[in-house]
């Protein structure tokens, strides 16, 4: 189903907040986003809450550690409910591993099914001057973002978050039945804000994103349930 594929980012501050938008968007949309600020603000229970609501989750929270680490908070995590965790690439495939291993050991103890790990690649807010002036790079953004959809694949994981302009290469490179978790998609005519790696929700579904994370222009729009339908009509249109 189209909606399966939009995930809403509730960036925002407070329990309230987040709970207000679930209300109004859960009966349209398949996922919503708990990232850094509203769960540094409100704690794990939140997640608890969406998923009670018959919403799930995608806990943002980019776990960057070492294996021992990463892995416990994987544990703690999977007994939140959420549908997606992730991690980041750049700490490396023992990490990975740690993480995936982890999850799949805790929803078994749990007894419910596992989420999906994915890791991120690079950030989509980072352009190729920032990259490679900032961040000392020396090869180009999408052949790094190749490398490490590889090694996520190889480390056991069930895919990336990956801009919408890398969407095809880590496709061809991944198989079809590896996740690409699309952020950066700004529908037609919407602000780029902070984003700069970005494609339209059409484009991405048709580049093969299985999952398109979408904010501002829906959570900051006057109707907001008439922007998620305009962006699940485009989905439909091209999937």
């Amino acid at each position: 189903m189209s909606k399966d594929k939009l995930i809403i980012a509730l960036d925002v501050d407070s329990r309230e907040k987040a709970l207000d938008l679930v209300g109004e968007l859960a009966g349209h949309v398949g996922f919503f986003k708990v990232g850094m600020e509203l769960f540094y603000a409100t704690g794990i229970g939140i997640v608890q809450e969406i998923v009670a609501a018959g919403a799930q989750v995608f806990l943002d929270l980019k776990l960057h550690d070492i294996p021992n680490t990463v892995g416990k908070a994987a544990r703690v995590l999977v007994r939140s409910g959420a549908s997606i965790i992730n991690v980041h690439a750049s700490g490396g495939s023992a990490m990975m591993r740690a993480a995936g291993t982890a999850a799949r050991e805790e929803a078994h103890r749990l007894g419910i099914p596992a989420p999906l790990v994915v890791a991120v690649t690079v950030l989509t807010s980072i352009d190729r001057q920032a990259y490679q002036h900032e961040m000392g790079f020396t090869d180009e953004i999408a052949e790094r973002v190749r490398s490490w959809a590889l090694l996520t694949r190889a480390s056991g994981l069930d895919g990336v978050v990956c801009s919408p302009q890398e969407i095809k290469l880590v496709r061809d490179a991944c198989g079809s039945d590896f996740k690409i978790i699309t952020p950066g998609i700004r529908p037609a005519g919407a602000q780029l804000d902070d984003q700069r790696r970005v494609m339209t929700p059409g484009e991405a579904v048709q580049a093969g994103a299985s999952h398109l994370v979408v904010g501002r222009p829906v959570t900051e729009a006057v109707d907001k349930v008439a922007a998620v339908i305009a962006i699940l009509a485009e989905i439909k249109a091209k999937y």
